[in-house]
């Protein structure tokens, strides 16, 4: 009998990870909890005058100052993820603030990345746990900063990587902390997961990330928000790289072009068929993004390879698209048409569970004076991985825009009701 997210918890984490010690999470502290959803001692009732969304408020806000402080210095520390080394910092600084809020932490050696860190809070053997789960690297190369420096300007900061996205685990360390601040005690324990390559992919710590998704009741990815308006993403369209490659046969150009077998030519017929694909009203896109081929200008091309853009808001689109790919044929049957997929991310469609995560951020949003809205975004993270295993809800970190662009900025102010928004769903019950 194969395992399910529900019958995996706390007790079973502790042995049958890839390569996590079983110290990575913690057991049970001694002392007694408080209650997560009266936050007073058990058996008491919280006063009127200090309502649960109140009192994480003031908590996030006491520390706002130093929260940005927090932020303004991870965005000092370049990350690109191509550069392996770079990502200690950051990751140390990561670990400390974590730590601070009373989790307990290790930091993963990567094969190919900077590595990852593991963060567990204090819990019970059988207790069930929530997934955090962000990422440290960026796509900015070494001494952006040169000429993109970090600065604030009233309510906005800018630098590379403030939005996508430092700010958003900035926001994770301090709903933790003010948790701890309020003496708030989770039902469902929160384990936080960062990694150094999810720019690229996840491809070191895509197995950890998949692990820990199969072991949680839901997951919460600290990714920036949809639109400046800060909506969350309930639902991303799955994202599938291609390589299509067309061979043919050399000939002179000149003395016996017929013997020849053009592969651009074919390659070009394909491109035609690749984006009759395109479905504006479903939101499949298909993009022939690069192609190479030839060797000289007077010789019939041997060999001519495409890169294609996927992207697919269902798993059937998913499927109908790669079927379509895998089954292109050239025109002239003498040129061999090979589709490969070499990178793929299953579509994050809304679950029941994911509806019932979206439907708790509404009312907490409410509770604390603003409105959520929801869409889906054309982009991937590791929420599409998580998602197939745990209800997922995306893009609860930074407001603010211009992911991957010199204009990148978050929104200070906003990142206060962001954190305090986080805080309260740590304390939901545990999904059915």
């Amino acid at each position: 009998m194969s395992l399910t997210p529900k019958m995996l918890h706390a007790s079973t984490i502790e042995s049958d990870s890839p390569g996590l010690c079983h110290y990575d999470l913690p057991m049970a502290d001694t002392a007694e909890p408080r209650s997560g959803l009266v936050g007073q001692e058990r058996g008491q009732q919280r006063p009127a005058a200090l309502p649960l969304a109140g009192e994480v408020l003031g908590a996030v806000r006491a520390r706002h100052s130093e929260a940005v402080e927090f932020l303004r210095k991870l965005v000092l520390a370049e990350t690109p993820t191509l550069e392996p080394q770079t990502q200690a910092v950051a990751l140390q600084q990561l670990d400390e603030g974590l730590a601070a809020a009373g989790l307990r932490c290790r930091r993963h050696s990567g094969y190919t990345s900077g590595g990852m860190l593991l963060a567990s809070w204090p819990r019970q053997p059988s207790s069930p746990l929530q997934l955090l789960i962000g990422h440290c690297d960026t796509v900015w190369p070494l001494g952006t900063l040169d000429g993109m420096p970090v600065e604030i300007d009233g309510s906005r900061m800018r630098g590379p990587g403030v939005y996508d996205m430092k700010c958003g685990v900035t926001q994770t360390v301090f709903a933790l902390r003010a948790l701890r601040d309020c003496g708030l005690e989770p039902e469902v324990k929160p384990v936080v997961f960062i990694n150094s390559d999810e720019e690229i992919g996840s491809h070191d710590s895509e197995k950890y990330i998949r692990w820990l998704a199969n072991a949680a009741n839901r997951v919460f990815v600290m990714e920036p928000s949809l639109t400046p308006a800060g909506w969350l993403k309930t639902a991303r369209k799955g994202v599938r790289q291609y390589r299509i490659k067309v061979t043919g046969r050399a000939a002179h150009a000149g003395l016996n072009p017929e013997e020849g077998v053009s592969a651009i030519l074919e390659m070009s017929r394909l491109v035609e068929a690749l984006f009759a694909l395109n479905d504006v009203q479903r939101g499949v896109s298909v993009n022939v993004g690069i192609i190479s081929g030839g060797s000289r200008s007077n010789v019939i091309a041997a060999e001519c390879v495409a890169d294609v853009d996927v992207r697919v808001p269902t798993a059937d689109d998913a499927a109908r698209v790669d079927a379509a790919i895998r089954g292109l044929k050239a025109s002239n049957p003498e040129a061999i048409v090979c589709a490969s997929l070499t990178q793929g991310r299953l579509p994050m469609e809304q679950s029941t569970g994911g509806k019932t995560l979206w439907e708790a951020a509404c009312g907490h949003a409410e509770s604390l004076g603003f409105a959520l809205e929801q869409g889906r975004a054309g982009g991937g993270s590791d929420g599409n991985i998580t998602n197939l295993y745990a209800p997922t809800l995306d893009g609860l970190g930074a407001v603010g825009d211009g992911a991957h662009a010199a204009h990148e900025y978050v929104d200070l102010e906003r990142m206060v009701e962001r954190t305090a928004l986080l805080a309260l769903l740590l304390l939901e019950p545990p999904l059915s």
